[in-house]
């Protein structure tokens, strides 16, 4: 019989959050976040356009249109974080996001990281960066742990 390695916690939730990041409808970066707290998740977000609202998909990308660069002026976009996604998804059904831990496809953008802190998270582990390194400082400061890590394998392993 063939042995199998089996992924550590962490790298099963970057994967969990690399398929997350599938829905995405951002046409620069597809986005995924898990909010986990004792090996349970309590609520998944990804960027895109709110709710039942016409999407970058559809509509095109305004900030490609205007040369406006990753990591610069995020008012600019109709799209939402993925983090604050998740932090919305949480609210919505009354759950606390205190003391888990978020896994990212990216680094967080330092707003992210402000309402991240303010949601009292205790750990953030990512494999990707997003263009804005801000959010470390930030998280220092705040007692949040930033764990980096390597990009999980995209393979998936079926024992049929």
């Amino acid at each position: 019989m063939m042995r199998l390695s089996r992924p550590d916690i962490a790298e099963y939730f970057l994967k969990v959050a690399s398929v997350v990041a599938e829905r995405s409808t951002c046409r620069r970066h597809h986005v995924g976040a898990v909010a986990v707290r004792d090996k349970h998740i309590l609520a998944t977000g990804y960027n895109g356009a709110p709710a039942g609202m016409k999407d970058c998909l559809e509509l095109g990308c305004l900030r490609d249109e205007l040369g406006i660069p990753s990591g610069q002026r995020q008012e600019t976009c109709r799209g939402i974080h993925a983090e604050q996604n998740v932090i919305i998804q949480a609210s919505l059904h009354g759950v606390s996001l205190e003391g888990c831990t978020i896994y990212a496809t990216h680094t967080s953008c330092i707003l992210c990281a402000k309402m991240l802190a303010n949601a009292k998270i205790k750990r953030y582990v990512s494999f990707g960066r997003y263009n804005d390194e801000a959010f470390i400082d930030l998280f220092k400061e705040a007692g949040i742990e930033v764990d980096i890590r390597k990009r999980p394998p995209s393979k998936i392993t079926f024992l049929d």
